[in-house]
């Protein structure tokens, strides 16, 4: 009775490719919070120069800046790094519609 209604075995919802806001929003925001643990010494030159500064960080944190934008750009344009955090937001998913509980990481205090 109403066969057509149950899903065939072949499909696996967790094998499915990411959708659009899951590519172009979910994926990017993992590899921004990973980029920044991976980059923390050049985030924490950077804060700790802006906090001293004050005002005239602009000029004064160029040097700082430069190197974090450098970092994070490096990771942010590694292909192998996106397939990482793709591989780890599909495990994330997969957990979620499994369990139905969403697993939220602790994300490191931002200051910039």
């Amino acid at each position: 009775m109403l066969d057509f209604l149950r899903p065939t075995l072949s499909f696996d919802p967790c094998m499915e490719l990411p959708q659009h806001v899951e590519k172009d929003v979910l994926i990017p925001q993992i590899m921004r919070e990973k980029a920044k643990e991976l980059c923390s010494d050049k985030v924490q030159a950077f804060t700790k120069c802006c906090k001293e500064t004050g005002l005239l960080m602009v000029v004064k944190c160029r040097q700082e800046n430069t190197a974090l934008k450098d970092c994070l750009v490096s990771y942010y344009q590694d292909p192998a790094f996106y397939e990482e955090c793709k591989a780890e937001y599909l495990k994330q998913r997969e957990e979620y519609r499994a369990t139905g509980i969403k697993k939220i990481k602790k994300k490191l205090p931002s200051n910039v």
